[in-house]
């Protein structure tokens, strides 16, 4: 767009105009899809010093550029690579800062699939994790070691959503010359400014909230400008770069990304404030509520909460009536993954795979995802589930 200040626009409007340009895409709105490996050079001059903007498919396409460009102002962030997932996402970031012989320290409550990448493939080259109480703040120092370069954040955690003291974690790893990662998938830049909040690098999975039709995979890593050459780096070296259609399928996703968050904010704090007046619900985690850990951390640090969100149910309901509650549910779909137009519910628990915090809740834990149908139909569905616990059908 022609003439436009980004720092005069809200952010819903800025939305509508990052990572493309009507100037170069012949007047069209939108930037087209740019598929292509081999890039063609006008003399070998050009070619031996590389003189082309794209000098090959896996240094990026123009496509792949405006959704560079675009993350990175939203994220407040000097730079951006993409990856073909969110765990893509975690591994391009941790390789970033991890070599053989380091410490890294890791919440506890951290996304299992990345838990499992730290205990396999760092394992593996090296690299001794050791796990963390999340709500540890100030305590981490009591944790580090002579070889520890990396703090992990995850905040909310996983599944149980606790919030961490962020700025507190990022200054103390900042004093002693630590990398911080931050897997901010939860609250996306919208919500939560990780950079701003002292993070080297920030993690997103865009298959979630920057798509929100649940038909892609991305990652997206953002690094502050200390960061930023060697995540670049660590990522050319690798080429691990999403499909065309993918990109052009996030960016479409990046326009309505601040409408469907504030909606999805709306929808479940609608229902979480349902279900914990409900008698066989124990207790609401999610961040904006009282009973969950860290909640005035949210408070002070977050400008919005979105549509992911668990509960705790009474102890009194096993096994076979949370079976029976979640079987005959007929908006919520049971799968994995969230942040698209569906509502999802499923059971965990994680008591098994934790190994510094004890998750000493007796009830059954459901995690929902709060999709974009009527609330007053998604209430309905719970209303039906929460009757079959007793028997009901």
């Amino acid at each position: 767009m022609k003439n436009l200040n980004p720092e005069k626009l809200t952010l819903a409007t800025r939305l509508t105009q990052l990572g493309r340009s009507t100037q170069d895409q012949r007047g069209f709105v939108n930037c087209p899809v740019y598929r292509g490996s081999t890039v063609v050079f006008n003399s070998v001059e050009d070619l031996e010093h590389s003189r082309a903007e794209f000098a090959y498919g896996t240094l990026g396409t123009p496509t792949i550029k405006n959704l560079e460009d675009a993350w990175t102002e939203l994220a407040g962030a000097a730079g951006t690579v993409m990856s073909p997932s969110g765990l893509g996402a975690v591994a391009l970031a941790l390789m970033t800062t991890l070599k053989a012989g380091d410490h890294l320290l890791m919440p506890d409550t951290v996304y299992r699939p990345t838990r499992s990448f730290c205990d396999l493939t760092l394992k593996k080259f090296g690299v001794t994790t050791t796990y963390y109480d999340p709500l540890v703040g100030e305590g981490i120092v009591n944790l580090l070691r002579p070889e520890t370069t990396t703090l992990f954040l995850e905040s909310p955690g996983s599944q149980t959503f606790e919030i961490q003291d962020v700025p507190l974690m990022t200054r103390i790893a900042r004093e002693r010359g630590i990398k911080t990662i931050i897997d901010n998938t939860w609250a996306t830049p919208v919500f939560f400014q990780a950079h701003r909040h002292g993070c080297d690098l920030s993690v997103e999975a865009g298959t979630k909230y920057l798509s929100g039709h649940s038909d892609l995979l991305m990652g997206m890593v953002s690094a502050n400008a200390e960061t930023w050459r060697d995540l670049r780096a660590t990522y050319d070296s690798m080429a691990m770069l999403p499909g065309a259609e993918d990109c052009f399928l996030a960016l479409r996703g990046l326009r309505t990304l601040h409408i469907r968050l504030k909606e999805a904010e709306t929808r479940a704090l609608n229902i979480a404030s349902w279900l914990a007046e409900q008698p066989e619900v124990k207790t609401i985690l999610h961040p904006a509520f009282e009973s969950c850990p860290g909640h005035h951390l949210w408070q002070r640090d977050f400008t919005g909460s979105t549509g992911l969100f668990s509960i705790i149910l009474d102890p009194a309901y096993d096994k076979s009536a949370v079976t029976r509650m979640l079987d005959g549910l007929e908006l919520f779909g049971m799968g994995y993954s969230w942040g698209g137009f569906e509502s999802l519910i499923i059971p965990f628990n994680c008591r098994d795979y934790r190994t510094v915090t004890q998750w000493k809740e007796q009830g059954a834990t459901l995690r929902l995802q709060i999709g974009l149908e009527d609330p007053q139909d998604l209430i309905a569905d719970l209303r039906a589930g929460l009757d079959r616990l007793h028997g009901e059908e």
